[in-house]
């Protein structure tokens, strides 16, 4: 990892947004994304009392979908009409894959989901990182294919290949590496929420 360019990307951000992500520059960002309510939101929809009910878990997958601004517009249709002919055992390992990753084993519920998704080629890294990351957006990344292999080479991370098709190991491997990004920069850019950290470096990748 080539930690100079992280600090230099840092005292630039820096130099441009004073205040990280608190400031004024980057609150309009900030709000269309609207990353803190919405996770408060999923902590309610998915709380472990609603996987009692498995059809009422797909919905809420398929409504935080097409609510979040970090889905592709493309990709949201497919997803409501994936929830909508699904099968019972396919609600149901949806289900099973959603709370094992959130309150389970997480490798488990990781490899679920893909494999649940992957019936309906919709085997994203966007689209099976999303509830995690919004659950716990101060420990999980919302991965997104492009950023994610601009961020492996841009910042000369060695020992990770991006793959399409999302994999447990890949998922581990990468988010130790963001955390030990997170841990070599101030407190004013290792932030509590995850997608504005991985933001900061798609933004300094650009400069």
């Amino acid at each position: 990892m080539n930690l100079e360019k992280l600090k230099n990307a840092e005292e630039y951000f820096l130099e441009l947004y004073p205040e990280g992500f608190k400031d004024i520059g980057l609150q309009p960002i900030v709000k269309r994304h609207n990353t803190a309510k919405i996770g408060e939101h999923v902590r309610e929809l998915f709380a472990k009392k609603n996987f009692a009910q498995p059809e009422l878990i797909c919905e809420n997958f398929a409504k935080i979908v097409s609510k979040s601004t970090l889905i592709s517009l493309f990709e949201k249709p497919k997803i409501r009409d994936m929830v909508t002919s699904m099968r019972m055992e396919r609600r149901d390992m949806l289900s099973i894959g959603l709370y094992e990753m959130l309150y389970g084993d997480k490798e488990e519920g990781f490899e679920t989901l893909v494999e649940v998704l992957s019936f309906y080629g919709l085997a994203k890294w966007s689209i099976v990182t999303l509830i995690p990351y919004y659950f716990y957006r101060d420990t999980e990344f919302f991965i997104k294919p492009t950023t994610t292999k601009n961020i492996l080479s841009f910042f000369e991370i060695e020992g990770l290949t991006y793959k399409p098709k999302p994999s447990y190991e890949f998922y581990a491997a990468y988010t130790t590496v963001l955390e030990t990004m997170k841990q070599n920069v101030g407190e004013k850019i290792s932030h509590d929420d995850n997608a504005a950290f991985t933001g900061f470096l798609m933004m300094a990748m650009e400069e």
